[in-house]
């Protein structure tokens, strides 16, 4: 390993490393905390890599920006916090409709409104799902720790590629702000997905929304050899709005099965010693970082502690959850909000009355000790 490839950064610029390691040219954002160190970091180096930076007027505008970029073939990222991702729905919404690829960064604060900015929470985790009005699905992905933060950046590029789809990355102000070591891989080391490009000449034998048989969908670069339309209304293979039942059925099944019928596909989660743990911790995020330490510690005393940490919160991977937990006597969640993910959770086992809680939202990290006091609560109900 070279020590130009190991630096000691913010996990905010570990996201920006990664995304121009997986092709990011093009950012548009404002500045917001705790993710304002994005854009910061992006202003500096994508224009070195000869990328395009530009800060937008407001959120709204930011996600209108990479959209329009996306079509015309360029990897696209913008960043926000809280109130600014909210203000990016709609736009975000019109992403999913017309099956842009784009990444968009969440570094949570508490909120709501303008609630505790410099503070770490969850509490956007069912906003990530459903912010959008309608139904419709979305990728969302986190991590816990630098290295990850760099390997599900890139991984969160190469789903919005493969399934032509936007991609939330949804971090904390806990993880975005520490600083810690990370090596950088070297080039080719993770594996890309590049921008499938339709093998048709021109003229009007390109359908822009004609699904292939493997369910990818090849995009011409707008403003190149094909003209077609683009559009947030239910559409035609062509782009053209129709509100024929047949076809806003079809499309509506289109845009939710291409990320549905692959949840264990697009799952990405690590565990720790689940094969013999009686009680099973299951994090996301720098929670998870304070399970481990409880895990860690615990089994050194002789106690079956595991851990199951989600680095994919939507699609929730409900199977992969009721497999790894079916011999498990206890389920703690820990995570920082008033409990979004854990309601997942009980969906997704036998026995969901023994799924318990284990959290904080007051803006303070939540602690190996806040985790031990709950698994002394469980143990004392002989569970």
């Amino acid at each position: 390993m070279s020590k130009k490839n190991l630096k000691f950064i913010q996990g905010n610029e570990v996201c920006a490393e990664a995304a121009m390691y997986a092709g990011l040219s093009f950012f548009a954002g404002y500045p917001i905390t705790p993710s304002t160190e994005i854009a910061e970091h992006l202003a500096k180096r994508l224009p070195e890599q000869g990328g395009h930076f530009i800060q937008m007027e407001d959120e709204i505008s930011s996600m209108c920006a990479i959209i329009g970029a996306s079509l015309t073939g360029s990897k696209v990222m913008t960043a926000s916090s809280g109130p600014g991702i909210s203000l990016k729905q709609e736009a975000l919404g019109y992403a999913i409709m017309t099956e842009v690829p784009c990444v968009l960064v969440n570094v949570q604060r508490g909120g709501p409104s303008t609630g505790i900015p410099t503070h770490g929470s969850q509490g956007d985790v069912m906003q990530a799902r459903w912010g959008c009005h309608g139904d419709h699905s979305i990728v969302v992905m986190t991590a816990s720790n630098h290295q990850d933060v760099f390997e599900i950046t890139v991984e969160a590029f190469n789903i919005a590629e493969t399934y032509r789809t936007p991609v939330i990355l949804l971090f904390d102000e806990i993880v975005g702000h520490t600083r810690e070591k990370v090596v950088i891989p070297e080039p080719g080391e993770i594996p890309l997905v590049e921008r499938l490009r339709t093998s048709v000449k021109g003229g009007v034998d390109y359908h822009p929304y004609l699904p292939r048989e493997d369910g990818r969908l090849p995009m011409s670069d707008f403003g190149s050899v094909h003209r077609y339309n683009v559009t947030g209304l239910f559409h035609d293979m062509w782009g053209f709005p129709s509100t024929k039942p047949e076809l806003v059925y079809g499309l509506l099944r289109h845009l939710t099965d291409k990320i549905e019928n692959r949840v264990n596909r697009i799952a990405r989660y690590k565990e720790y010693y689940l094969e013999d743990a009686e009680r099973i911790l299951i994090s996301y995020g720098s929670p998870a970082r304070s399970a481990r330490h409880v895990v860690e510690n615990r089994r050194a005393r002789g106690e079956r502690l595991g851990l199951l940490e989600l680095q994919t919160l939507w699609p929730f991977p409900s199977e992969i959850v009721q497999q790894k937990c079916a011999k498990a006597k206890a389920i703690v969640v820990v995570e920082m909000n008033m409990g979004q993910i854990v309601q997942e959770v009980k969906k997704a086992v036998t026995q969901p009355e023994r799924v318990f809680l284990a959290n904080r939202f007051d803006g303070v990290f939540i602690t190996p000790m806040d985790i031990m006091n709950i698994l002394r609560v469980i143990k004392g109900k002989g569970v």
